[in-house]
Parts: structure tokens; C-alpha cells; sequence
């Protein structure tokens, strides 16, 4: 059972074209500018075998942070992701730890390959941090990253984490800096929501963590969809409606335990939200560990995005018609109630 697809309403505010690529934060929710690049640069102060490479795409990704920071170690590799991918891979066999970054759109379809091949299967040290997952961009299929969890799941030796907000991509840059092997990070670039905040949260790499607690819905989340399941809750909470959400950032290896002890709790609504396509994601990968280990929900729903070419257009606009967003996820969670 799908949400239904927002109606156009009329008189509803227009939203402006460049709303295709504005932030994903809610007006007056506090943000914290480029966490990732000054993340970066805070860890390469005490680790010289830092490097950054990116395809193009610096001040998209910021990566420019650390770039000012740090010229000597940062490349510049122009519109060749293949090319990034495996010079990445050549500096790591020498003992750097390359973060190469571009759009997810570039680096799971394009360079697929060129990861598999010179990263994965030699397990080198690389770390492909990529913008724009999902549907964080308004440009249509060609900038609409909805399949690359698809895609890298299926990778072997391939670490993927997707962070919830700023303060969490902060914590896990570090961490994926501290981890030995390749890895793959979503990243939600420019002036980045903080959420997680107020809630005590410290990332670990390969864990969940309930984030809040709630009697009536269980949402099983990761990234962008943590934030928009933190915000439902606190709508549904006004009409008595019980809302836990268990955050799930590393998305292989899953942290299984946990998320198996939470579901296994009767009585709730089980609920998987991701911002990827309904294939082959967090959802998919759920239902059947569940399925193979005796996990039975009362009820089992999934949010996620449709299996197809989504449209161009103002985000706030893509995320109430897709689904994804705050107000949209009250409205699904209500109507599975």
C-alpha cells in the first residue's frame, strides 16, 4: 500500500526555480554551513595522509573547504570521475587516504566500474563521499541519485553510510577517516539541517540508535528521512500518537541486532522511510532479514521513492509529491494506523 501522490491545490505559493536546489532545511531550523569540508579539515590537521580529490565539483560537495585549507593536497580532476576513481585508488595503495568526491549520480552510474574494480576488489582505502542522494535535487533523472544504495549494496568490501544532518556528517567524517577500507557516504551539502542535537546523539559506525521512543509506530530510517520522521513524530505526538524512531546510518554492514530487538516488539507499526527508490534499498534489505530470522510486525509499511524516473521541479514541490515529506509521512503514518 503506496501514499497517495499530493494534489495540486489551488492558490498554493509557486515555488521558485531555484528552490531545485535549495536547502532541504525548514524555515528558521537552525543549519550549520559545509559540515562535511570543515569536518575534513579539523581531521587532516593531525593526519598528512589526507587527501582530497574531487571531479569538478569542489564547491558542490564542499570540498573547496578543504581546499583553501589545504592546496597541496587537494586535486583538482575535472570532469573525469573514472579517472578520480582510480588515481584515488593509486594514492591509497601508496599510503594516502584519498576522499574523493562528486555527485552519487556520477559515482554509481558512471564510474561503477572503476570502484568495483581498482577500490572494492582491492580493498583500498578510499573514501567517496558524493552529494545530491536521492532526491535532493529538483534536475531531474540525470542528477537524481535514487538507486545508488541499489547499486553499492551489492558491492562486496563496500562500507555505506547515509547521515541524518550536519552534526551527524560531521561525526561520521571522522569516523569514516578513523575506518580502514572503502567507503561510501552520502552527503547533504551547503547549509545543512541540525537535528540530532537535541537529542544527545554521537555517531557510531555499524550502529542504530532509537532516537526517541514511542508506543504506537516504530520508523526505521536513515538519512534525510531520520529528519523528516523526527519532525512527523512531533506532529503526531499532538494527536496522541506514540512515534519511535530508530536511526539507521550505516547501511551495510546493518547493525541487525538492534533493529531486529526493535521490531521484534509487538504491538507497533513498523515503518522503513529512505530517501531512495523502493528497490533494493534499506526497506528491501530489511524485510528480508526479517523474513529470514523469525521478525514478524503486526504491520510492515515502507516510504521510499517510486520505481521510476522522478520529475524536475522545486524540491518542497518533488518531496510532497513523492512522499518524503514531513507533512506527507503524518499523513501516510495516520492513514496506516
Amino acid at each position: 500500500m503506496k501514499p497517495k501522490l499530493a494534489p495540486f491545490v489551488p492558490g498554493r505559493k509557486r515555488a521558485t526555480t531555484s528552490a531545485m536546489i535549495a536547502s532541504i532545511a525548514a524555515e528558521g531550523q537552525p543549519t550549520r554551513p559545509a559540515p562535511f569540508g570543515h569536518a575534513l579539515v579539523e581531521v587532516a590537521k593531525s593526519r598528512p595522509d589526507i587527501v582530497g580529490m574531487t571531479a569538478d565539483l569542489s564547491k558542490y560537495t564542499d570540498l573547496h573547504i578543504f581546499a583553501k585549507a589545504y592546496p597541496d593536497r587537494f586535486y583538482q580532476m575535472g570532469m573525469a570521475e573514472q579517472i578520480m576513481f582510480g588515481a584515488g585508488s593509486g594514492l591509497a595503495a601508496e599510503g594516502f587516504t584519498p576522499f574523493c568526491t562528486t555527485y552519487a549520480v556520477f559515482a554509481s552510474r558512471r564510474a561503477y566500474d572503476f570502484i568495483h574494480q581498482t577500490i572494492a576488489e582491492e580493498d583500498r582505502n578510499v573514501k567517496i563521499v558524493c552529494a545530491l542522494p536521492g532526491l535532493t535535487s529538483g534536475y531531474g533523472p540525470s542528477h537524481q541519485a535514487t538507486e545508488d544504495l541499489a547499486i553499492f549494496r551489492a558491492m562486496p568490501n563496500l562500507t555505506i553510510v547515509d547521515p541524518c544532518d550536519a552534526l551527524e556528517i560531521e561525526q561520521a567524517t571522522a569516523a569514516i577517516a578513523a575506518h580502514q577500507g572503502p567507503t561510501y557516504m552520502r552527503l547533504l551539502r551547503g547549509n545543512v539541517p541540525l537535528v540530532l542535537d537535541e537529542y544527545g546523539y554521537r555517531f557510531k559506525l555499524g550502529k542504530a540508535q532509537t532516537i526517541r521512543e514511542g508506543g504506537d509506530i516504530l520508523v526505521i530510517s536513515s538519512g534525510l528521512l531520520t529528519m523528516r520522521a523526527l519532525e512527523a513524530a512531533k506532529e503526531l505526538e499532538k494527536d496522541k500518537i506514540g512515534v519511535a524512531v530508530l536511526h539507521c546510518p550505516t547501511i551495510k554492514p546493518l547493525d541487525v541486532e538492534t533493529i531486529r530487538a526493535e521490531a521484534g516488539k509487538g504491538g507497533r507499526l513498523v515503518v522503513v522511510a529512505e530517501n531512495h527508490t523502493e528497490i533494493g534499498g534499506l526497506g528491501e534489505a530489511l524485510a528480508r532479514d526479517f523474513l529470514l530470522n523469525g521478525i514478524h510486525p503486526a504491520r510492515f509499511r515502507h516510504i521510499a521513492l517510486p520505481d521510476e524516473f522522478l520529475l524536475a521541479g522545486a524540491l518542497p514541490t518533488l518531496h510532497d509529491r513523492y512522499g518524503i515529506s514531513t507533512q506527507a509521512i503524518v499523513r501516510s503514518l495516520k492513514g496506516w494506523l
